[in-house]
């Protein structure tokens, strides 16, 4: 039989960037918090395997020095950053093959950390200690209780009933309405929008090819590349500082009912954009973020209305006024990106701390 776990002043849905920083907010604000996370790790679409010499990110990989937020996690945590490499020419395939381009007009100045993306996670999680985290607890319902119809009960596959006078959902709308039964407490504009709106590359497939050393800069290339042929469309550097560990990643989106790109497809189209060399990876990740359930609902591919993101409905409360939009698909600036989950995750615990102190 499920039984009441703890009683907190807020419970949060997902332990990615959104979910931890709400969730430290929060905490810092005086109030007592859960986080509820389905994976058996935090991080959500931040995911950093370790590599020889460092780290790849199989998730998010990029900020931006324009990027207020992200950028004081970043320095506040001690996280060691350095430049996404530029240098040299970029690549071009198409129907008649592949070619040269003269430069490099597929990347543009961006951020990269030492230690991938996932470390901004781990420092997050580290602030709130121990106890507040709890994994491999997937949500299944949100509902009143009964007897206290101020409080949310938050039932979880862990057989845990979690009491919460605030909640806030820091997973995508089209995940969390497709995965929780909130029982009819959404209202239809608000259920509509959610169920529509896309997951931010949750029909991506991520390939990252791991090399013993980055042969494509002494060719004077930039290891970035743009093609109409695939399987990979867009093409980038991605080894860490002075090229280790070495590594080519690129995006792939097969479509709905195509799988993901065979490594036959792979190392053919590395080879014909990179040469020879590229045919040997020492390792080959494909990261099929479409069969994540905790991060994409199983429409994922229908989902294409991109103009939702931010929608203004995204920053009023539900659930009669107890819960709350924090990701990054909710956020008015940088939506998609780590900062636009940091900035929908402030909003959220912000909304929070006010309804905590007026009402009873």
């Amino acid at each position: 039989m499920n039984e009441v776990s703890r009683v907190v002043d807020v419970a949060v849905i997902g332990a990615g960037a959104a979910g931890l920083y709400a969730a430290d907010l929060v905490r810092r604000a005086g109030h007592s918090v859960v986080v509820l996370e389905g994976r058996d790790r935090v991080g959500g679409r931040l995911l950093s395997v370790p590599a020889v010499g460092g780290t790849l990110d199989l998730g998010a990989t990029w900020f931006w020095s324009n990027e207020a937020q992200v950028n004081e996690v970043v320095a506040a945590e001690g996280l060691v950053a350095f430049r996404q490499y530029l240098d040299g020419d970029a690549m071009f395939q198409n129907e008649q093959g592949a070619q040269r381009m003269q430069g490099n007009q597929v990347d543009a100045p961006s951020g990269r950390l030492v230690d991938g993306t996932q470390s901004i996670t781990h420092a997050l999680a580290a602030r709130l200690g121990d106890g507040v985290i709890h994994l491999e607890a997937v949500v299944t319902t949100v509902s009143e209780v009964p007897e206290a119809p101020e409080v949310l009960a938050i039932a979880t596959t862990c057989g845990q009933i979690w009491h919460a006078r605030q909640l806030i959902v820091a997973v995508p709308p089209a995940t969390a309405e497709a995965r929780i039964d909130f029982g009819g407490a959404l209202s239809e504009p608000v259920r509509s929008l959610a169920a529509e709106t896309p997951v931010w590359m949750g029909n991506i497939v991520k390939v990252v090819a791991h090399y013993a050393r980055p042969f494509w800069r002494n060719a004077g290339l930039a290891g970035a590349a743009f093609s109409y042929t695939g399987p990979m469309r867009e093409l980038h550097d991605m080894s860490g500082p002075h090229g280790t560990p070495a590594a080519i990643f690129g995006f792939a989106q097969p479509g709905a009912g195509h799988p993901a790109p065979t490594e036959a497809e792979i190392i053919s189209q590395l080879t014909a954009l990179f040469g020879s060399e590229a045919a040997e990876p020492e390792a080959l990740h494909v990261q099929d973020w479409r069969t994540e359930p905790m991060t994409s609902p199983d429409n994922v591919d229908d989902l294409t209305k991109y103009q939702t993101y931010g929608h203004p409905l995204f920053g009023e409360p539900i659930l009669n006024g107890r819960g709350h939009w924090a990701s990054t698909e909710t956020a008015t600036t940088a939506p998609g990106h780590i900062e636009g989950a940091l900035q929908a995750a402030t909003r959220a615990a912000q909304a929070v701390v006010v309804r905590l102190a007026t009402v009873i």
